[in-house]
């Protein structure tokens, strides 16, 4: 028998451990290349013993920096009720400095353009203009995070675009980025609405949106060439990051699509964590495995987001 469809909520709570189990499984094998991560059937949280682990220190089951950057969002547009980039600063500073967000409260893994918009607010820039904005500053440190905005956000696609560009600048100010994180943005919401081409449907409407922003529109057209098939090397260059968690997704059922994110190796907990979210949204909370769900840690952290999520959009319907 054919299982049932996972009904929105199961997708939306899909989307978020989606993104959480996607990032703590790749912990382990950051920064290797992919000819030395284990066969796919042997990636799991705890790594065979003979593979030389990252963040040897990390208990399996952790996220790293993209989960909480992920929630640090999520918790400021549930409180404010709107994208606030001031509070959205603030707590990703409170992460940098603090650890809020991070399981145990331990920081264990920051990227040099994210380092470098901390320190710039930490210093008193806003947070609207904290984010390195150079042609060599676009890491996939915005686009890791930006899920719970397409999660959250009851908007038109316009107004949708338009967040996910602002939600880019604390840490990553150039256009390039902000295009990824919008395109990315209009592909989850489309899956969660079970569309049948959804990063086409994503796609067609992105360029209707950017005819009146050329810049975008060109980002869009030379920089990501959507309608290329997706190649990816797991790079963390924000658009390979996006091209190899859409290649990704041929792989399979929510296990396969992860671990094939974490075969390619380099920044394989970001690559993990982008594919992630978006497979979870495909398959719904059931479809990602229990032991998993289990064995990720910080549920103190994120169950009460996801069940505020989850009110917040019952009250919307």
């Amino acid at each position: 028998m054919t299982a049932p469809r996972p009904t929105r909520q199961e997708r939306l709570t899909g989307g978020l451990l989606g993104l959480l189990v996607g990032d703590a499984l790749g912990v382990p094998y950051e920064f290797r290349k992919a000819c030395d991560i284990p066969p796919a059937g042997l990636i799991d949280f705890v790594p065979p013993p003979q593979f030389d682990r990252a963040h040897a220190s990390v208990p399996p089951g952790t996220w790293s920096d993209d989960g909480a950057h992920a929630l640090c969002l999520l918790a400021s547009l549930l409180e404010c009720g709107r994208l606030d980039l001031d509070d959205l600063g603030a707590r990703l500073l409170a992460w940098y400095e603090h650890g809020y967000m991070a399981v145990d409260g331990m920081v264990f893994d920051v990227g040099l353009t994210c380092g470098a918009a901390m320190r710039a607010m930490r210093a008193g820039a806003a947070a609207a203009e904290a984010g390195p904005a150079g042609q060599y500053d676009n890491g996939n440190g915005s686009l890791m995070r930006v899920l719970p905005l397409a999660l959250w956000h009851r908007g038109s696609d316009q107004s949708l675009v338009h967040d996910a560009h602002r939600q880019s600048l604390p840490t990553h100010g150039h256009l390039r980025s902000q295009v990824c994180c919008a395109l990315y943005c209009l592909w989850a919401r489309r899956v969660l609405a079970a569309s049948g081409d959804a990063w086409g449907a994503a796609v067609t409407s992105l360029r209707a949106i950017y005819a009146s922003m050329p810049d975008a529109l060109e980002e869009l057209e030379w920089s990501l060439r959507p309608d290329d098939a997706p190649v990816g090397t797991g790079s963390g260059y924000v658009v390979d990051a996006l091209r190899s968690a859409r290649m990704v997704q041929e792989a399979g059922t929510y296990e396969e699509v992860v671990r094939a994110a974490i075969a390619l190796g380099n920044d394989t907990d970001t690559t993990a964590c982008i594919a992630g979210g978006i497979a979870g949204l495909r398959y719904g909370v059931e479809g990602i495995p229990e032991r998993w769900r289990t064995q990720l840690r910080g549920s103190a952290l994120y169950q009460p987001l996801l069940d505020k999520l989850l009110a917040a959009t019952l009250d919307a319907r």
